[in-house]
């Protein structure tokens, strides 16, 4: 028989002062292999309860935050009142991502791989060849969500403008210019914010 502790998700957590002794920011950084390499050291990563680390800043929970990219159109979208962060509903997005389980390490492969191929596959149809590329970390600590999160950021380059849905919550979504997204960039989350500032720097 099953019990209620037994169904509660366990994500990939580090701790914050691991993050701060590398070296703490806000906002972005393309400084990105001392980072990958300590945080994602087996003896600094551990999986905890999600319900505690999301009020619980002493850790990071570590987000692949993927953005699709055709001919320097970005993917974007709305968060409908189905998503999964209840503190993100109606927020307007360019990201595809979420939390590292416990359960994708025992794909028997490379976790954080397997996690990101899940969570694309669970919110959207992908339904164009790409090449991908780890560009950036992003981190805000000025918000309640940002506090207990830190994203790492992946630009897919499709060879076609072909995203699609698969998630109720996903809505609204198309495909534009960073710049013009960023002229009403505060209808956005505030990690989208922070990637649309350096998709127009790196452009």
């Amino acid at each position: 028989m099953s019990t209620a502790q037994e169904t509660v998700e366990h994500v990939l957590v580090v701790p914050t002062a691991l993050f701060h002794e590398i070296g703490h920011f806000q906002g972005y950084t393309t400084n990105i292999e001392p980072y990958l390499e300590r945080l994602f050291d087996p003896a600094h990563m551990s999986y905890r309860p999600r319900p505690e680390v999301e009020e619980d800043p002493s850790f990071k929970q570590l987000i692949p935050y993927c953005i699709f990219r055709h001919e320097g159109k970005v993917f974007y979208y709305t968060r409908g009142s189905k998503s999964g962060e209840g503190r993100l509903h109606a927020k307007r997005s360019i990201g595809i991502g979420g939390h590292i389980s416990a359960e994708d390490e025992n794909s028997g492969s490379n976790v954080y791989h397997v996690a990101m191929q899940r969570e694309i596959e669970e919110e959207v149809f992908l339904e164009a060849e790409f090449t991908q590329n780890c560009v950036a970390l992003i981190n805000d600590d000025e918000t309640e969500v940002g506090k207990v999160h830190l994203g790492i950021v992946h630009i897919f380059d499709l060879k076609a403008a072909k995203v699609r849905p698969r998630e109720e919550s996903i809505i609204l979504t198309g495909f534009e210019q960073p710049s013009n997204l960023t002229q009403s960039k505060e209808q956005f989350e505030t990690w989208s914010q922070i990637c649309l500032e350096f998709l127009n720097n790196s452009t």
